[in-house]
């Protein structure tokens, strides 16, 4: 069962209660992301789990580009 009740589909983005869309029987994610508290009573175990602590995690988290690149981009699309 979904996390969330409601999806949206990924190719027809329609919204449906259901994790495989009724309209084009493609794939429905989550439509929003799960909530989030500053009082998370279980971020510790979560951080233990993924093992955040540790150089490999945080060299396998992508970067963004910069600024410059992104105004540049932006530019280049007008």
């Amino acid at each position: 069962m979904a996390r969330q009740l409601l999806q949206q589909c990924v190719v027809c983005q329609d919204w449906t209660l259901e994790r495989i869309c009724p309209k084009c029987d493609g794939a429905a994610n989550a439509a929003a992301p799960l909530k989030w508290s500053p009082e998370d009573q279980r971020a510790n175990i979560r951080r233990k789990m993924y093992n955040v602590e540790s150089p490999e995690w945080t060299a396998a988290l992508p970067e963004l580009e910069s600024l410059e690149e992104m105004r540049l981009q932006i530019l280049e699309e007008e």
